[in-house]
């Protein structure tokens, strides 16, 4: 293949039908028409010696020669796009819009202040924040969806950089004069409470039910909601629910809620900042996670458990 004779803008379409896996969708993201997109897939499938694309009832389907060339393709065209940008980025002057994927702790937690830091140092910047419970955050990276993702974590592969922002520990929480509120928190008073389960949360609460089975009592589960009504649901009956306490605290903070700490000791809940290593250098993605860190870095002090029973 003579290199010299490719037409680079070829390869962005192909990125961009990569991503959106629409022609219409991709056309738009990039600023062509349908008959510019079609006229330069028809070049690239020339160009590759393959289709590239097969159009199937959830969109354009890429072949596995599109898909081997997907991820080399995304991180040369950053690379590209990191070496034509300014060395430093102006957040004053910057009018750039960033993608996060949050999980619910991220969205609850972390989303409110970090909004504020950001149009406090950035007016013109704008915050995508996405949930990300139902998306395939690695996925989304790789096609550039996303600038980064906040939760509960790991790195899932070398291409991808991850660093810790907090550790939290689970707390009871019920509404404010609950007849629980002021009784110690014992192993029997436990499975006496009726409990609201949290379906949307993620989170594995199990090293309760351990703990109370090791003593022949198990919890009682009456109800499920996601943590959009779970607030309400709490403040308005005797249901108590667990939470991590950055969550609890945030919520208590808005709600007639009072938060408990549970007479064991609990896991840690982890919530990590996840992002393509090949956004490692660009300015304007290092100036967003050292926002995310900074705000990480106020919040959520755990204090020292008390009222503790083995």
């Amino acid at each position: 293949m003579n290199w010299r004779s490719i037409d680079l803008n070829l390869l962005v379409v192909l990125d961009a039908v990569m991503r959106e896996r629409s022609v219409t969708r991709a056309g738009r993201l990039i600023g062509l028409s349908q008959p510019a997109m079609s006229h330069a897939l028809n070049r690239l499938r020339h160009m590759l010696g393959d289709e590239l694309f097969v159009r199937t009832p959830d969109g354009m389907t890429p072949t596995p020669r599109a898909e081997a060339i997907a991820e080399p393709l995304r991180n040369a065209l950053s690379e590209m796009q990191l070496a034509l940008e300014p060395l430093t980025f102006d957040p004053q002057a910057s009018d750039r819009t960033f993608t996060l994927g949050l999980n619910n702790f991220g969205a609850v937690v972390l989303a409110p202040p970090l909004v504020e830091a950001t149009y406090g140092a950035a007016p013109g910047v704008r915050l995508d924040m996405r949930p990300s419970g139902t998306l395939d955050i690695a996925e989304g990276l790789d096609r550039g969806e996303f600038d980064l993702a906040i939760g509960s974590h790991d790195a899932p592969g070398e291409r991808f950089a991850c660093e810790l922002l907090l550790e939290d520990q689970f707390v009871l929480v019920m509404r404010r004069g609950h007849p629980a509120s002021r009784r110690k928190l014992t192993a029997a008073a436990l499975a006496e409470l009726s409990y609201l389960e949290i379906s949307s949360s993620g989170e594995d609460i199990s090293f309760l039910d351990r703990w109370l089975a090791t003593r022949g009592l198990t919890r009682r589960v009456v109800a499920r909601s996601p943590y959009l009504s779970s607030r309400v649901i709490l403040a308005e009956s005797d249901f108590v629910t667990i939470f991590s306490r950055c969550v609890a605290d945030v919520f208590a903070r808005n709600f007639p809620l009072d938060v408990r700490d549970l007479p064991i000791e609990t896991p840690l809940v982890r919530t990590s900042m996840l992002w393509h290593r090949r956004l490692d250098r660009h300015p304007a993605h290092r100036w967003l996670r050292q926002r995310v860190t900074l705000v990480s870095r106020a919040l959520c002090e755990i204090p020292a458990p008390h009222d503790r029973v083995t």
